[in-house]
């Protein structure tokens, strides 16, 4: 087994190889519903057994694979993503154990925040770069939330997914950390880590040092121009569109708010602010209006379009969340019972989520290196199956180039049903193919291994 397909070593060499079967196993069926990951009753009680041994973390599962992750962040432009998404039972809560309150404060539920790292230049997702899940206390955190320092608060996770993007990815050329409206909290810009970049959509109208509000600052400055936004697909059948908006920019010096505000962060922050309006949005539709806080200068009409490039790759994280749940993988269908491997599952949960993403976007001609998802080892055996899929027509050969993630996207599609006609490979025939890729490059590679120990050393 390789470093790229491990999740963790989990302490022993079968649960590695376990760790790893689970994985492509939920990549190819598409689903975290233990029958269906197990196929049939040994591999379900494989799968359990996983699931349940004490050495298997949540917590290794996610460092192993966002530290991989931090790696090939390497000479790279990253935008890191972060959100946090709610896995509720309403409905399915029978005989659930160890799980705390979800948003509504009685369902039975637990959070997960997550950061996924995007090639800030093409876009593409390298992989998952930081992940927290947590159940709440019965009854919830004690005392007035503003009195808590932010320490104690669940609000925390924004500044420590930000800290450790900043330690994995530090050989990135340059990291950008975007957040949604949830972000907006004052202490992640004033101890956002050296050499760290912020985009944040605010939420709050903040007091600013010329003793003006945020939400009316834009209003005070000309147009910089337009700029048109792809708005992310809001889910199935959803196939988004594209919105033309005004473009405002400038500088801005935000002050520590005077309630809850830790008075060892600085008392003002010099920032920049990108409003990105739609005047004349289509009939039925809400008009896009997003207020960005950022780090980076924004004061020209290239500068302010940037900006708003860069917070819409936040839809990736969104994509993941959309993988993970109903829409996708059916996280929340799980009939686990126990808290505890239910975390487990939903950390593979996640890797698998974003392995998915990255085969599909690669079908349409991702220049990537197939070793954002693949070892060389791998590689090897997709070499040498690939050509056997060829045909003779043009467009039943790989029109890709070697090793690329394009190239090993087509091979995948190929197993799993696609005959280079017509739409595109979708998830499910992803799936399907990663499933069949994954046994053939196994017995590739055993067989490799048995030829060399018949061999012997030359």
């Amino acid at each position: 087994m390789s470093d790229l397909e491990s999740i963790g070593l989990f302490g022993d060499a079968r649960r590695a190889e376990r760790g790893a079967w689970m994985l492509d196993r939920i990549v190819s069926t598409g689903s975290v519903v233990i029958r269906r990951i197990g196929e049939d009753r040994a591999g379900e009680m494989a799968a359990h057994r996983f699931l349940s041994a004490s050495d298997v973390t949540a917590a290794e599962i996610i460092e192993t694979v966002a530290a991989r992750t931090g790696e090939l962040c390497r000479g790279r432009r990253i935008v890191a993503a972060q959100d946090t998404t709610e896995i509720n039972f309403s409905g399915r809560d029978r005989a659930r154990r160890g799980l705390g309150p979800g948003g509504d404060g009685r369902t039975p539920g637990f959070f997960i925040h997550d950061m996924v790292a995007v090639d800030a230049d093409d876009e593409a997702v390298i992989g998952l770069l930081d992940a927290a899940i947590w159940t709440r206390p019965p009854g919830g955190a004690a005392g007035p939330r503003r009195s808590r320092p932010i320490e104690e608060k669940e609000s925390h996770r924004w500044l420590d997914a930000t800290r450790r993007a900043a330690e994995r990815a530090c050989e990135a050329s340059q990291l950008i950390v975007v957040g949604d409206r949830e972000s907006d909290i004052y202490p992640l810009f004033a101890r956002r880590p050296a050499g760290t970049e912020l985009v944040v959509r605010a939420a709050q109208n903040r007091a600013l040092e010329d003793g003006g509000l945020l939400f009316a600052q834009a209003s005070q400055w000309p147009a910089l121009g337009s700029y048109e936004v792809k708005v992310a697909p809001r889910g199935p059948g959803d196939k988004g569109r594209i919105a033309t908006v005004t473009l405002r920019a400038g500088p801005i010096g935000i002050k520590r708010p005077r309630n809850g505000a830790d008075r060892a962060d600085p008392p003002s922050l010099d920032l920049h602010l990108v409003e990105a309006l739609e005047e004349a949005p289509p009939t039925g539709a809400k008009a896009l209006h997003w207020r960005l806080i950022t780090s980076l200068p924004a004061t020209d009409l290239p500068d302010a379009a940037e900006i708003v490039r860069l917070y819409r790759l936040r839809w990736r994280i969104e994509q993941t969340h959309r993988a993970l749940k109903s829409d996708g993988l059916g996280l929340p269908d799980v009939q686990l019972h126990d808290a505890d491997r239910l975390l487990k599952l939903s950390a593979i949960g996640l890797v698998a989520a974003v392995r998915v993403i990255q085969l599909v976007d690669a079908r349409d001609g991702s220049s990537r290196p197939a070793i954002d998802v693949a070892d060389d080892d791998t590689l090897d055996a997709a070499e040498a199956i690939g050509p056997t899929l060829e045909r003779k027509t043009a467009r039943q050969q790989n029109p890709h180039p070697p090793r690329s993630l394009a190239w090993l996207a087509w091979i995948v599609a190929r197993l799993g049903g696609w005959n280079c006609y017509y739409k595109p490979p979708g998830p499910k025939t992803m799936r399907a193919g990663w499933d069949r890729f994954a046994a053939m490059a196994a017995g590739f590679l055993l067989a490799k291994h048995q030829l060399s120990s018949t061999r012997g050393p030359t």
